[in-house]
């Protein structure tokens, strides 16, 4: 049985709500199939620490710390090849389409339920890895994989606006979506990200955060209406730390670590939190079916599990992560900062990124596409 979006806003609330760093949760059901079923890729014996040759990662662009990927391969033998992407479903549309080289890939939340309904991921018994204990309680029964089979936890965090207050006065005046959609600024900067835009824009037009998975063309068609008036100067996920801080953009549909990352060379950038609320999202580790190196990716995985593999991670992205003794490694400054610790009065302003069927999904992408299109 799928985990209904009420249950899943309740699990993101307590999720938001539980502690000043890390946010805790109350488990759910999930629609990942039974391990008995799973591919025979979780081989028993001594799990291996060691290798040879590479692991292939395919993850987001300008995710992951290159100096923890080079001391991976220093402590392991195994040489990491990183190739990008901008989106889950770029993600998604590459392994449908046939590409079976990648050994690690890291989706979101709801595209790992979706990837393991599709068959896509293996089983490869996550929480059972020497590090699966140091998974934070709260997120080992996470509603797209229950106990933790497909999926190893990365970075966790929130999708709202980057402003800089010092190169744009209006900044003072975007408090919601709908300000941000109609604000018409010259340097203005937009995620290409469907899940991310659409469901902005339905918040900005009045649908809460329970129907954002709604199939009523109605509600799409209003959104659609929202985003023929907006036009940014740059529609794209990759590079918006740098345009921000090079001053190419001063507003940006952003996510929070981004943000961070942002403030650290201009303080005067903030994140803000929309008043119609935000969308809440859990990156994952997991190999896909068709991984050629399967002992290299668990090796992969489980070192990144490490309390300060982990630590560094997180330094480097500007998000929290999911393994239990890494605020140890933590920076002060990412510790602090409200663009990362939910503050008390904007905890309710959070619901998980909508996991919609097929026909949303089908309406999502119309929106998005007649939005590009029409640029």
């Amino acid at each position: 049985m799928k985990i209904s979006n009420k249950h899943r806003g309740t699990y993101f609330a307590a999720l938001a709500a539980a502690s000043a760093l890390f946010l805790s949760a109350c488990g759910g059901e999930s629609t990942a199939t039974d391990g008995a079923s799973a591919p025979a890729t979780a081989a028993a014996g001594e799990f291996p620490t060691t290798g040879s040759g590479v692991v292939n990662l395919y993850n987001w662009t300008d995710y992951v710390d290159p100096e923890e990927l080079k001391r991976f391969t220093a402590e392991t033998g195994i040489e990491v090849v990183l190739d990008t992407y901008d989106s889950n479903e770029t993600l998604l549309a590459k392994l449908q389409s046939g590409a079976t080289g990648y050994d690690v890939i890291v989706p979101s939340d709801y595209m790992v339920q979706q990837m393991v309904d599709l068959g896509l991921l293996q089983n490869i018994g996550v929480s059972s890895f020497p590090n699966g204990g140091n998974i934070k309680d709260s997120l080992v029964d996470v509603y797209w994989d229950a106990g933790r089979n497909y999926s190893a936890p990365w970075n966790y965090g929130t999708t709202g606006i980057a402003c800089n207050f010092a190169a744009e006065p209006e900044c003072a005046n975007i408090k919601s979506w709908k300000d941000y959609f109609t604000a018409g600024l010259p340097k203005m900067d937009s995620l290409k990200d469907q899940v991310e835009v659409v469901s902005a824009a339905l918040r900005a037009t009045g649908v809460p955060a329970a129907d954002l998975c709604t199939t009523d063309k109605a509600k799409y068609l209003a959104a659609e209406e929202l985003l023929s008036g907006f036009k940014p100067a740059v529609i794209d996920s990759d590079a918006g730390i740098e345009r921000v801080t090079t001053g190419t953009s001063n507003v940006r549909h952003s996510w929070n670590g981004g943000t961070h990352r942002m403030t650290v060379e201009i303080p005067e950038v903030q994140f803000i939190y929309p008043s119609e609320g935000l969308n809440f999202w859990a990156d994952n580790m997991a190999v896909p079916v068709g991984a050629p190196n399967l002992d290299n990716a668990k090796i992969f995985i489980n070192w990144m599990m490490d309390p300060k593999a982990a630590g560094a991670q997180s330094n480097y992205s500007g998000y929290d992560n999911g393994i239990t003794g890494s605020d140890a490694f933590m920076d002060d400054a990412l510790k602090n900062d409200p663009a990362v610790i939910v503050p008390a009065d904007k905890q309710a302003l959070i619901t998980p990124v909508p996991n919609c069927g097929e026909e949303a999904r089908g309406l999502y992408t119309q929106v998005f596409t007649t939005w590009l299109t029409s640029q």
